[in-house]
């Protein structure tokens, strides 16, 4: 989910939930009895600026799940670690009193979706992870060497396929004003959030139905590890093919479907 478009009219609301520890952003929609609980992976700027695209894709959920998705925490500390993510998204879900949600992480998000599984498994009913792995070294983008937009500029290329890139514009958009400093800045933090991250042994604590999606042509983060996880915890793997690569949960116009198809599945 990219938030480097050009602002489109605002369909979900944005809201603001605090607790005594941190305040987080995020959009809500739907008017369904079920919950749905979405972690995004790593973005530049907030995606909650992108919120009509996000209503939209998940057009097909609003009838039967009351949607939230949440930004990171908007004071955000120098050293923010994945398990950091975990424990403030489920702050934020039980203090805005969603009880047993279904839950959907990707990239990163899959990452603090498999803690928050494991740490809080009375918050989650169903778990779908999208294009994760178990455990990860340091420099997750391999572009340490890389600054501000030329940074920005890698990490897109590596996370989406080359046609996508050209369709979105995104290299017109860097050249914009739409990034900012801090938008920079949150970047640099969160694109090493993953840094030493290692859930590889308590994965086989996750007894909640579970999917795993991944990408064989995935550019940031390991194939191998969406078949890792599958394996370890028990459940269903689904893995795309090329052209498909990290990204494959924006590209693959099924993807949405197959998510859905699962929550719904008794």
């Amino acid at each position: 989910m990219v938030c480097l478009l050009p602002p489109l009219l605002r369909r979900a609301m944005i809201y603001t939930v605090k607790t005594d520890a941190l305040e987080m952003r995020y959009i809500k929609f739907g008017r369904g009895n079920k919950n749905l609980v979405i972690i995004p992976g790593l973005n530049v700027g907030s995606v909650l600026d992108m919120e009509e695209a996000i209503v939209s894709a998940y057009s097909g959920f609003s009838a039967e799940y009351t949607v939230y998705l949440f930004d990171p925490r908007l004071d955000l500390p120098e050293k923010y670690t994945v398990s950091d993510l975990a424990d403030d998204t489920a702050g934020a879900i039980a203090a805005l009193g969603i009880e047993k949600t279904c839950l959907f992480g990707v990239s990163v998000g899959g990452m603090a979706a498999m803690c928050i599984a494991v740490k809080y498994p009375s918050l989650i009913s169903k778990l779908v992870l999208g294009s994760t792995v178990p455990q990860i070294g340091c420099d997750m983008l391999g572009l340490d060497g890389l600054t501000g937009a030329d940074k920005v500029r890698g990490f897109f290329e590596l996370l989406y396929s080359d046609e996508f890139i050209k369709n979105l514009g995104i290299a017109d958009a860097l050249m914009s004003k739409t990034v900012t400093a801090e938008d920079i800045r949150r970047f640099e933090i969160l694109s090493h959030i993953a840094d030493g991250f290692d859930i590889t042994d308590r994965l086989n604590e996750i007894k909640c139905p579970a999917l795993v999606i991944g990408a064989s042509n995935d550019g940031i983060l390991s194939p191998s590890g969406s078949a890792e996880i599958a394996e370890r915890i028990g459940c269903e793997l689904y893995m795309y093919g090329r052209p498909y690569g990290h990204a494959v949960y924006d590209e693959a116009p099924d993807y949405k479907e197959r998510v859905l198809e699962f929550l719904n599945r008794e």
